[in-house]
């Protein structure tokens, strides 16, 4: 008789709420205390601060919020982590570079961003071929994924990104069952398989991020017979909700402590208002304390049908602020001024990231310049943008005083209706 599959990675994802909520803040108590101690950051941010004394979630609330988009200039100032990082270099098993540069830091353990309780929820079990498509150059992406499926028992093909036609050989010969990645590479995955007449219908299941998982997509994937189930995480923080086969929000992980606060401060708003996502980590080796992500959500009311007992959030319903994300990568206005500054005959300028007709994400970069453009400028500054945001964008050259003087640098006009 073959024994049954748990519906559960571990027994945490069902333990009474208040039996969690004791773990979590006990466990807080010693980080902060980590934190103080041993990463210079916290030791100033935190010196008034008495660890034992931050017992609940109102003391929490009280201490000072760290906002990733403060990130690039704390590292600029005292490199490589800006005194977040409770060990030194030498004590890691990885450091990664996400866009900005923003660098990140990976413990040795098993798991160590947590992304093994996503994939489990969205149905991964040990002994499955992943086809994994997130990259593993500079960015933490692809090992966050390949490291949380072996976490599983789960073998793991690193695919990377690009190269579609050998991505679609690669499933075709290989058969894997499972997909890691963002969801509109996956549609252009099957997009070239039905081009090419390869068989992909061995994928069956798939865990996407890094973009939002849009209906259309969502939908394309059930056509086919692919469950598609949602991760939200960071590099910084590693998974802080996940997608259940309930289908009803994002369940948050057990490893972090999630608030949602009013964007541009760090006041708790009510259950079900929408703000800013705010998450503490426990993770010793880089103890976030109270990190605002730039995100906006909202908790959702009671628990989940699925049976897990953690809050829900409603899922990414946008930014708080003008950092924004597109095909995985996060855009910086810093990086747009990038552009700016080293293209003298642009006066202004303006990034916007829409849709195209069929749902894709495009973006493209509004200059103002005097007179014509010269020869070459457009693709002088194309080439930039791709440098400094490792994506491609259009150029649209407009008189001085066209764009709006509104101080926004980034513009997300995208739909997710």
């Amino acid at each position: 008789m073959t024994p049954m599959t748990p519906a559960y990675l571990d027994e945490l994802e069902t333990r009474p709420p208040e039996v969690r909520e004791r773990a979590l803040f006990n466990a807080l108590t010693n980080q902060l205390a980590n934190a103080k101690t041993h990463a210079p950051y916290f030791a100033r941010l935190l010196a008034d601060v008495k660890a034992h004394t931050v017992a609940n979630r109102a003391a929490l609330a009280r201490l000072p919020v760290t906002r990733k988009s403060d990130l690039m200039e704390l590292q600029r100032q005292a490199p490589p982590f800006g005194g977040l990082t409770a060990v030194k270099v030498s004590q890691l098993a990885r450091v990664f570079a996400s866009p900005g540069p923003i660098y990140d830091p990976q413990g040795d353990q098993k798991d160590f961003w947590g992304f093994a309780r996503a994939l489990y929820a969205a149905g991964f079990r040990q002994g499955e071929l992943v086809h994994n498509t997130f990259s593993y150059h500079f960015t933490p992406a692809g090992f966050m994924m390949d490291l949380a499926a072996q976490a599983i028992g789960c073998p793991v093909f690193p695919a990377g990104v690009g190269q579609t036609e050998l991505q679609v050989q690669a499933i075709a010969d290989m058969k894997p069952v499972g997909y890691t990645g963002t969801p509109s590479f996956l549609k252009i995955i099957l997009e070239k398989a039905d081009e090419l007449k390869a068989d992909v219908s061995s994928l069956k299941k798939a865990s996407v991020g890094g973009e939002a998982f849009l209906p259309p997509v969502r939908q394309m994937l059930a056509d086919r017979g692919i469950a598609g189930y949602q991760s939200y995480g960071t590099a910084d923080l590693g998974l802080i909700a996940y997608e259940t086969e309930a289908r009803e929000g994002l369940v948050v992980d057990e490893g972090v402590i999630v608030e949602i606060v009013r964007p541009g401060t760090g006041d708790p708003v009510a259950d079900g208002e929408v703000g800013e996502v705010v998450v503490t980590t426990l993770t010793p080796e880089y103890p976030l304390i109270r990190f605002a992500t730039g995100d906006l959500s909202a908790i959702l009311a009671g628990p989940s049908p699925c049976g897990r007992t953690n809050a829900r959030i409603e899922g990414w319903m946008g930014r708080a602020d003008q950092t924004t994300k597109m095909k995985g990568m996060f855009i910086h206005p810093s990086q747009v001024n990038e552009v700016v500054k080293r293209h003298p005959p642009i006066l202004r300028a303006r990034l916007a990231i829409a849709h195209d007709a069929d749902r894709n994400d495009v973006m493209t970069l509004a200059v103002e310049i005097e007179g014509s453009a010269p020869e070459g400028l457009a693709e002088a500054i194309s080439t930039t943008l791709r440098e400094v945001t490792k994506l491609r964008g259009d150029i649209a050259f407009k008189p001085p005083g066209t764009l709006p003087n509104d101080g926004k640098v980034i513009e997300d006009v995208r739909k997710y209706d």
